[in-house]
């Protein structure tokens, strides 16, 4: 049977691919050819169609398809009160030799979140547009990106010389958040996570320990700072985590299966939902769902959000029953593995071939579930 209470069996990770008028309004704006008040109006009008549209295919969430956003964390994370943003000698590497653009974070003060975060606005203004029977999603990264990327050396000592007090005023700033959000309205927020996901390649737990980190002890860490985060949540709102290997212009960074996190992913973080990336080889088998409790739900990213080209209906029809063997279907929805433009660039497909991976989601979806 169809979910009435979000993840939905039939849902979306939250990006989309920004629109020509988006696209250029942006460009225009960065070269100073266009104000922050007119490129507002253009977002505001594509926005406003892109939600429709969502409405239209036959989802019941919808987001603002981060159309306001360069990139999926920077723009959330540098808005946090002691958090700077800075021009770094290099992007983030992906396979294949691509690389974002040269920007990274570091935390020079204490850690806060401000009741004037521009992102609440965003989200008021897809809560105030979406119409009966669809809820108004927001994405936010996880804690743990203030963390994973810079580590150590990106939090200044001389603010804190004791990590544990970096991470515990990290969870109470993201308490707010998660608070500042529900009190705007919002019922469905959505924490992407890419760490944990990273933690199952050996070759990111190397680059971990080689700086000082300890790869063991991170998902626990990361599960309590979590915790921390949604602790005061009302019993109304429903939280979920994407976990994802790397999205940047149909590129990853990562891979491996989800086993050894699976326990501490599924059992010891509070969430309700999790957005699971299940489109390729690099995200290994189903069995670690076993690990999933009642009462939480798994959407199957089993559509891939990097390549236009349409999966079989029969074939994700068949990965879903294959799904169902390990964890009961009614606890499982399906999804795109990840967004469609983690990033302004987007991932290589075209707009028609976004709607049309989305379209069939819901048809599946439907099929499936009834």
């Amino acid at each position: 049977m169809q979910r009435e209470r979000p993840p939905f069996r039939a849902d979306h990770v939250g990006s989309l691919l920004r629109t020509a008028p988006v696209k250029e309004a942006r460009a225009k704006r960065a070269a100073n050819q266009l104000d922050a008040v007119a490129l507002k109006v253009i977002e505001d009008r594509e926005i406003t169609k892109l939600i429709d549209r969502q409405r239209a295919i036959g989802l019941k969430s919808a987001t603002d398809g981060e159309f306001r956003r360069a990139m999926w964390h920077f723009d959330f994370l540098e808005r946090l009160d002691g958090v700077e943003s800075f021009k770094a000698e290099h992007g983030i590497q992906f396979k294949g030799g691509i690389e974002t653009q040269p920007k990274g974070l570091k935390v020079t003060g204490k850690l806060g979140f401000s009741p004037g975060h521009p992102m609440l606005e965003h989200f008021r203004f897809v809560a105030d547009r979406v119409g009966p029977g669809i809820t108004a999603k927001m994405t936010i990264p996880s804690p743990s990106v203030l963390h994973f990327r810079g580590g150590r050396k990106a939090v200044a000592a001389d603010v804190y010389p004791d990590m544990r007090d970096f991470y515990r005023d990290l969870g109470a700033a993201y308490a707010k958040a998660v608070k500042a959000f529900a009190d705007a309205g919002c019922r469905y927020l959505q924490l992407d996570e890419t760490n944990l996901a990273y933690l199952c390649d050996p070759e990111q737990r190397r680059m971990l320990q080689e700086r000082g980190d300890d790869p063991e002890a991170l998902p626990g860490i990361y599960a309590d700072l979590i915790n921390a985060a949604i602790a005061t949540r009302p019993k109304e709102m429903a939280i979920t985590m994407h976990l994802c290997r790397g999205n940047f212009r149909s590129s990853w960074i990562a891979e491996g299966g989800y086993e050894p996190v699976a326990e501490i992913l599924f059992n010891r973080i509070g969430v309700d939902g999790y957005f699971m990336e299940y489109d390729s080889e690099r995200a290994g088998g189903f069995e670690p769902l076993r690990f999933v409790p009642k009462g939480k739900t798994v959407v199957l990213g089993l559509v891939t959000s990097k390549s236009g080209r349409l999966e079989s209906k029969d074939d994700l029809k068949r990965r879903i029953d294959r799904a169902a063997k390990v964890l009961d279907l009614d606890q499982l929805a399906l999804s795109p593995q990840c967004g469609f433009a983690s990033t302004e660039e987007g991932n290589v497909l075209a707009e028609d071939e976004q709607w049309a991976k989305l379209a069939e989601i819901v048809e599946v979806a439907s099929d499936v579930w009834g």
